[in-house]
């Protein structure tokens, strides 16, 4: 992906408006939602123009203490071969303990004994997979009570130690920032950003103060200038714009992809 390339997340539901729409360099599917001996048929045009397409993963669970599902990273390295991929991205995320599902994307413990674990689960991930992994920070609703790392320290030293690229979500770091109280602009200053491998990019809403990261709308302009704050630190490989219910028309996701350039060009004048 070249320069700051342009994309969104390829849903069912926008497979023809994405298929037409001029200026997208590449796009991301949710690995839960492909079979990758059966490709929508949109995904294998696209492939076959040769648009990157990314499997985003939502389930591994790398932050819990089991070590991540033998079968759920054959699942990941099979939509990698199927869609010719150029690496994989996941989040860093705790998502089941003792079998159970937590239905969410819940934020690691940050303590030292922690980040041995997911290490570890990191490079097993890494062994099982044929392209570079990518994880995603997470946008937290709450935070540990014996975290001893902030999450750009904890990004860091896990990149130290195993090389992962990272995916960072400005929205979340948004999310963090009105929920938490955890200032974006720091976090992004703090965390390893000659890693990156790409950028989300989001919508959510406000209520009763508290910030719900939903990409059901367009991105409100403090996550772009994020992005624009992150562009003026680091050149991201790619920028994705997420959309995923309540889906508008064509002209609106052309125009928020039109508003995601026009943030990554704020950053050099």
């Amino acid at each position: 992906m070249g320069g700051p390339g342009v994309g969104i997340g390829w849903r069912s539901e926008l497979d023809l408006t994405i298929e037409r729409m001029p200026g997208v360099d590449f796009v991301e599917v949710v690995a839960e939602n492909v079979k990758p001996a059966r490709l929508p048929e949109s995904l294998a045009l696209l492939r076959a123009r040769g648009l990157p397409v990314i499997p985003h993963g939502v389930s591994l669970g790398v932050g819990g203490a089991e070590p991540p599902s033998p079968a759920r990273l054959a699942h990941l390295a099979a939509c990698a071969v199927a869609l010719d991929a150029p690496l994989v991205s996941e989040h860093l995320a705790f998502v089941r303990g003792g079998g159970v599902e937590a239905g969410h994307l819940l934020p690691v413990p940050r303590t030292r004994e922690s980040l041995k674990v997911v290490t570890e689960n990191v490079r097993r991930a890494q062994d099982a997979l044929p392209v570079p992994l990518a994880l995603e920070n997470v946008a937290a609703i709450f935070g540990w009570p014996d975290d001893e790392l902030t999450e750009a320290e904890f990004l860091a030293e896990l990149v130290a130690a195993t090389g992962v690229g990272l995916l960072i979500d400005v929205a979340n770091l948004y999310t963090n920032q009105v929920n938490l109280g955890l200032p974006a602009v720091a976090a992004l200053d703090a965390l390893p950003l000659e890693h990156l491998a790409y950028v989300h990019v989001a919508g959510g809403y406000e209520r009763h103060g508290i910030w719900h990261d939903t990409h059901t709308t367009a991105a409100p302009q403090p996550v772009l200038d994020l992005l624009t704050e992150l562009c003026a630190r680091a050149t991201p490989p790619g920028v994705l714009l997420e959309w995923d219910d309540d889906y508008p028309s064509d002209a609106v996701l052309a125009g928020e992809l039109s508003r995601i350039r026009a943030a990554i060009a704020q950053a050099h004048r």
